[in-house]
């Protein structure tokens, strides 16, 4: 029902095409990097180790695990991920991710406090993200029917759905610090040149707009249904 709804698509239609921006950009700028080699040759996995070494960190373990980009630091385990076409490549691309992940390790292990913010948010988000949708779904559903509980659980379900967007609210910064400690400490730790820094910073800059779009899309999803109940002027009927 809501996919027929025109207002919906001037809500939703912005935040889509911004997100299939973001990620054209990065495939296109991965690909583009990727067929640059470093001149000093590291692979993601060495520049990742250099940059740990460099910044003092000597309790993370890096990994390899399957998938295009699926690189990432988990601070559980302390484990830096990375993806095949990262950990093995000797390209400026590889050495951008995985310098970034290197910059999610630093940040835990210096005590970064965005990223603890982070990690205290994400058991909230797993339990209230999933039925933030349905329960403003089916609380406008109930408002239409005149069902007088119908505002309560559309609310119930806005606030369950604001936690998604509180965490990637949160990730803004941690991200944006990953990649500023990467771009200078690559060069300071001497794993590429700084001719091949601006590389690095254009693979990062794509990457860091996926984050924003992902934001901006759930921000416009969620005032869409805010509209629709009638909280943001709009009509619930």
């Amino acid at each position: 029902m809501l996919g027929l709804d025109p207002i919906y698509f001037l809500f939703i239609i912005p935040g889509v095409l911004f997100s299939m921006y973001a990620q054209s950009l990065v495939k296109s700028r991965f690909t583009k990097y990727s067929k640059i080699p470093s001149t000093r040759g590291y692979t993601g996995a060495q520049a990742a180790q250099k940059m740990l070494d460099y910044a003092g960190v000597t309790d993370t373990e890096i990994v390899r695990v399957q998938g295009f980009l699926s690189d990432h630091y988990n601070p559980v385990t302390k484990h830096l991920a990375l993806s095949p076409p990262v950990y093995d490549s000797t390209s400026v691309a590889a050495i951008g991710v995985a310098t970034h992940e290197a910059g999610h390790a630093i940040q835990h292990a210096t005590g970064y406090k965005w990223l603890a913010y982070r990690s205290l948010v994400v058991p909230a988000v797993q339990f209230g993200s999933p039925i933030g949708m349905w329960a403003m779904i089916g609380g406008l559903a109930l408002m239409y029917g005149g069902v007088k509980i119908g505002p309560v659980v559309f609310i119930i379900g806005a606030i369950a759905y604001s936690l998604l967007l509180l965490f990637q609210l949160i990730t803004l910064p941690v991200e944006f610090n990953a990649s500023a400690r990467a771009k200078k400490l690559v060069v300071e730790s001497g794993i590429i040149g700084s001719q091949e820094s601006e590389g690095v910073q254009k693979v990062l800059t794509a990457a860091a707009l996926t984050y924003v779009a992902a934001f901006v899309s759930t921000l416009l999803t969620l005032l869409y249904f805010l509209y629709r109940s009638g909280l943001l002027g709009g009509r619930s009927n």
